[in-house]
């Protein structure tokens, strides 16, 4: 398709949406199933190689997505990106932080 001109322009929105459709298939499928978005940024991903203009109002990383959610937990993957721990690690900081410093030495 590389040299083919198009006025199509993916927006935000319309990616999430086309993602959350795709979400809902793999919540169908049962629990940490991520089938449908692993093929979704797979294709996303193409159509940025052969017609990066069409992504030009967009600014997502789906290969990064990508590797994420093709990881055994991807919550934690993205934890672990941001914040540098998993999720479990966080909420149980977040608690720690959360109680008054005199209960915290008990």
């Amino acid at each position: 398709m590389k040299g083919y001109m198009t006025t199509f322009r993916y927006d935000k929105e319309g990616i999430y949406k086309e993602f959350n459709i795709a979400k809902e298939k793999d919540k169908k499928l049962g629990k940490g199933v991520h089938t449908n978005r692993i093929n979704f940024l797979k294709e996303m991903i193409k159509l940025d190689d052969d017609m990066p203009e069409v992504f030009e109002d967009v600014d997502i990383n789906f290969r990064r997505l990508l590797t994420a959610y093709q990881s055994e937990n991807p919550r934690d993957h993205f934890y672990r990106s941001v914040f540098g721990m998993s999720y479990e690690e966080k909420k149980a900081k977040e608690a720690l932080d959360d109680m008054p410093k005199d209960v915290r030495n008990i």
